[in-house]
């Protein structure tokens, strides 16, 4: 994509994020296309233009990010030095990181020890995008990974993916497809029942010392 045609784009997308509207699938991809594209072309020692406004971990806290711009001033009349920590633990990592690829020639970002997919699957990043995007696999992810629960209803999965469900969920899918019984492995089982509960999911498993 032509730079200019970007960078109007990428305009209109900040306004969008102000109105707090979130960026589609598609526009996300472009963007991170785009930082791809920025960060590869820069060495691992970054000159910083001064005067420079020096500025901490952000974590997904998009909302105050725009209070720090409206603070320091706006790019590019001000130039910026991020020390690393755009994602994580706030709710608004994808639209933060998109500001900060506005200005590529007055914000410079560092990597911070959150820009890593080990810790962002722990603190919060990855659970946003799923969150907010989905998963790659779809159904087949959430047949395979949602475990039922014993609070009633869906629930957000602690596994990161997929979802937990109650015993209600359970009872509605047996009763719209005239089943009795659902059974399943993959989950520790403390006590072994032989007679479940009606609608309730059989969980049934071999190895005797597993861990989850």
């Amino acid at each position: 994509m032509d730079d200019k045609v970007f960078t109007k784009e990428l305009d209109q997308w900040v306004e969008q994020l102000n109105e707090c509207k979130q960026l589609s699938e598609n526009q996300v991809r472009t963007l991170c296309e785009k930082a791809k594209e920025i960060l590869t072309k820069e060495s691992n020692v970054q000159e910083v233009r001064c005067p420079v406004t020096v500025c901490g971990d952000v974590h997904g806290q998009f909302h105050d990010l725009m209070e720090l711009f409206r603070i320091g001033g706006k790019s590019p009349d001000t130039n910026y030095l991020f020390m690393g920590d755009y994602v994580d633990r706030g709710y608004y990592s994808v639209e933060t990181v998109s500001l900060l690829v506005r200005y590529p020639k007055r914000i410079t970002i560092l990597r911070g020890n959150h820009e890593s997919r080990q810790i962002t699957q722990v603190y919060g990043f990855y659970d946003e995008c799923l969150r907010k995007y989905g998963n790659a696999n779809g159904p087949m992810c959430d047949l395979l990974w949602s475990d039922p629960d014993d609070r009633g209803g869906w629930g957000i999965s602690p596994r990161g993916a997929g979802y937990t469900f109650g015993q209600d969920i359970s009872e509605t899918f047996n009763h719209a497809n005239g089943l009795t019984l659902v059974s399943r492995a993959h989950q520790l089982v403390m006590e072994f029942d032989p007679a479940p509960r009606r609608g309730e999911p059989h969980v049934t498993r071999r190895t005797p010392d597993y861990f989850l």
